[in-house]
């Protein structure tokens, strides 16, 4: 099956041979949080659980509420078409090293859900949507200790730009970018 071919679209949704890939919903807070709870202890702390428990679920239900999906098609949740439930999200988002003609693809995925393919498979299908959308360009950025999301990344055919936020905290943020 060809790329193009790989997805289709139904009802503002994605869809792979596998993966449904949706906009968010107030009942996505659980398994948000969920993510939130799982990220590694090398992530920022502005991204992870705090101390006093912050974000809430009726505070994810809350964003889930007002998100603003950015560039199209947006952050997405994903969706196992043979087993309800969202196992983790994928989609475009406002680029962070300023240049909104190139927007930036992001993914994470409950650690259930490694290894089986599911990051491919959804960032695929947001790719083609954006090359439909008419982006030139994507950009992504990810820790240089996150070895799967750059397997990710190179399967999609992300080149790494030689650009390198260092971060002797959190770990060195590596830019690469994909023509489309």
């Amino acid at each position: 099956m060809a790329d193009s071919d790989a997805h289709e679209q139904h009802d503002d949704a994605l869809v792979t041979d596998r993966l449904r890939l949706r906009h968010w919903r107030p009942e996505d807070a659980a398994f948000h949080r969920r993510l939130w709870q799982e990220r590694d202890p090398r992530v920022p702390a502005r991204r992870r659980i705090s101390p006093d428990g912050r974000p809430t679920t009726a505070e994810l239900q809350d964003w889930a509420r007002s998100h603003d999906p950015g560039p199209a098609p947006g952050l997405l949740v994903v969706e196992r078409l043979a087993e309800p439930g969202p196992v983790g999200y994928c989609g475009l988002v406002a680029n962070s090293v300023g240049q909104p003609d190139e927007p930036e693809l992001a993914f994470e995925f409950l650690r259930s859900s490694w290894n089986h393919g599911f990051a491919t498979e959804a960032a695929t299908a947001v790719v083609d949507q954006a090359r439909t959308v008419g982006y030139a360009h994507l950009a992504a950025t990810v820790r240089a200790w996150n070895t799967a999301s750059l397997r990710v990344l190179e399967k999609l055919g992300f080149t790494d730009t030689g650009q390198t936020e260092p971060d002797a905290l959190h770990g060195d943020s590596i830019l690469l970018r994909k023509v489309l």
